[in-house]
């Protein structure tokens, strides 16, 4: 495609509103390569990234999440609608969902759809997210941005802290340690408690790239996507 995936990430951010300067980049990996290439960003370091996973790198940005926030996955590339849609959303947390994903993993050897982070959904309504959803079953695959507003941000935050307070140190969820959730694990354990969330769906504007066979797929996936721009089903 012949541009980084940070490039499309920050296109599609623009597009929701989003300056670059407002941008908070949880970094660890190739650090100073990213501070060099985008100057203009903002950075907070995750010093543990190694040992730890997307749940908690996210934390490390907590003082930029209270008022509300859109996250993003860095591996993945997306439609710029999507984060528009989100955005305009009046709900309080909001995922965005592609609901033709499955055209994705038919050639891909080395992720099976087991490992899509599914998701099930009573309308717009989401009442499950997990990768051990049947895909017969799920409405679409989280895409790995969401969107939360203010009191969204504070039920997630209170969430994290009430996860923290149970489980830091041990298993959590699926046989994973605290330490070691995805975000779909705190998720997943807020609809089970109670937690509203809804979807915004796009129609295959979505890839992620994980590995050199994903890379190699994925201008074909980007220009075999749905061109569409209804974002219901």
């Amino acid at each position: 495609m012949g541009r980084p995936m940070l490039e499309w990430i920050l296109d599609a951010l623009a597009a929701g509103g989003f300056d670059r300067r407002e941008v908070v980049y949880v970094c660890g990996y190739a650090e100073q390569v990213l501070r060099d290439r985008y100057p203009d960003l903002v950075y907070v370091r995750n010093p543990d990234w190694a040992d730890n996973n997307i749940l908690l790198s996210l934390l490390y940005a907590r003082n930029h999440l209270g008022e509300g926030f859109v996250s993003t996955y860095s591996d993945i590339v997306y439609e710029p609608g999507i984060v528009r849609r989100l955005v305009d959303s009046p709900q309080d947390i909001v995922l965005g969902c592609d609901t033709r994903w499955r055209r994705r993993y038919v050639s891909r050897t080395q992720h099976p759809e087991s490992d899509a982070e599914k998701l099930r959904a009573e309308g717009s309504q989401v009442v499950e997210i997990s990768r051990h959803i049947p895909s017969d079953a799920a409405q679409g695959e989280f895409i790995g941005v969401m969107k939360l507003s203010a009191a969204g941000a504070r039920e997630f935050l209170e969430a994290y802290d009430c996860a923290e307070h149970l489980f830091a140190g041990g298993l959590w969820r699926e046989g994973r340690t605290f330490e070691k959730a995805y975000l779909i694990d705190q998720l997943q354990w807020m609809l089970e408690q109670g937690s509203v969330m809804h979807r915004e769906n796009t129609l295959g504007g979505y890839m992620e790239i994980d590995t050199l066979e994903d890379l190699k797929a994925a201008a074909a996936w980007w220009e075999e996507r749905p061109h569409l721009t209804s974002t219901r089903e």
